[in-house]
């Protein structure tokens, strides 16, 4: 099971490592902010019951 995932971020293309909380739920939601461009993100988190992980992220 992956415990880092990561993102692109919308705004300034940077690629952004995030923790996987796996006790938050197989679907998660939460806004984070760029740590290059501090634009904010709607991050989202899918993991199957594989235990594969999806990430991705849109503008807030």
């Amino acid at each position: 099971m992956q415990d880092e995932a990561f993102y692109i971020c919308d705004a300034c293309g940077e690629e952004i490592v995030v923790p996987v909380d796996l006790s938050q739920g197989s679907r998660q939601q939460y806004v984070e902010d760029c740590p290059v461009c501090c634009r904010p993100n709607v991050v989202h988190v899918e993991i199957d019951e594989d235990g594969q992980v999806c990430v991705w992220a849109e503008p807030e």
